[in-house]
């Protein structure tokens, strides 16, 4: 039946809009906010005034949308839905890779499969516009091998296997304690996952890497926060991997904006 109350506006009405901030954030899901529109009305036009990635406060304008005001209210939720979250999701991964870049700007904050069903490549992508790194986007990306995983197999033979298997993949082991940190460095882990370790159990787990000078990679997971963050960046790691970037990222304030005076439109 289509959107009722929008249907009571006069389909001739033309009008110009602007979507708005109405807080700090980062930018992100421009391409689903125009398909969302075009979807309704391909008609109306579109000037974007902030990129995904770009920086926004209170009162910055996103985008200018034209058009049929029936069209562009009708499209309202479903554009404001996606850049909302988005942009959330953008704004807390910044926050994050500022707060690690403080300590050290080399190591990299990661995303995680924790994300909403059917929008992890969306989600995935605001994260690489607050400058996040993705990390694995579906179990046939890489290897990881974790503590279930281990219920079967030792990390040994798990490595060696996956080499096997898949050469030239990365091949990941979760680590929980130190003595796994070490086997699987001298298995020929690319990655050792440090998972729920304490800052001083990343301290002694970095150093077993670095003492083997092995090219391996140190991981620091698991209830990392805005506060931990910069801690165990100062730990010497390279990565943090943050689950909360996609399944807990409150959503930037945007609105949509039609000015008082139609003469101003």
């Amino acid at each position: 039946m289509g959107d009722l109350t929008a249907s009571l506006v006069d389909p001739g009405v033309v009008r110009t809009v602007a979507v708005v901030s109405r807080a700090d954030g980062v930018v992100a899901g421009k391409a689903c906010a125009l398909e969302s529109l075009f979807q309704v009305d391909p008609s109306l036009t579109v000037q974007w005034e902030i990129d995904d990635g770009g920086r926004v406060g209170p009162g910055d304008r996103v985008a200018v949308v034209s058009g049929s005001l029936r069209s562009i209210l009708t499209a309202e939720r479903t554009l404001l839905n996606f850049l909302c979250h988005l942009s959330g999701v953008a704004t807390l991964t910044r926050r994050f890779v500022d707060a690690v870049a403080a300590v050290d700007p080399s190591v990299r904050v990661l995303d995680t499969r924790k994300t909403t069903p059917g929008l992890r490549a969306l989600e995935k992508a605001a994260v690489r516009a607050g400058g996040g790194t993705n990390h694995r986007g579906s179990l046939s990306e890489a290897v990881l091998v974790k503590d279930n995983h281990l219920g079967g197999v030792a990390i040994a033979d798990a490595v060696a296997s996956a080499r096997r298997l898949w050469p030239g993949r990365m091949v990941e082991v979760e680590c929980d304690r130190p003595e796994q940190v070490a086997e699987a460095t001298e298995a020929g882990a690319t990655v050792v996952m440090l998972d729920n370790m304490t800052p001083e159990q990343v301290a002694v787990s970095v150093k077993l890497v670095r003492e083997r000078a092995a090219p391996t990679l140190v991981e620091v997971s698991g209830g990392v926060t805005l506060d931990t963050a910069p801690v165990m960046a100062a730990a010497g790691v390279d990565l943090l991997s943050v689950g909360a970037l996609t399944h807990s990222a409150p959503a930037l304030d945007l609105g949509l904006d039609l000015p008082a005076d139609p003469k101003e439109a």
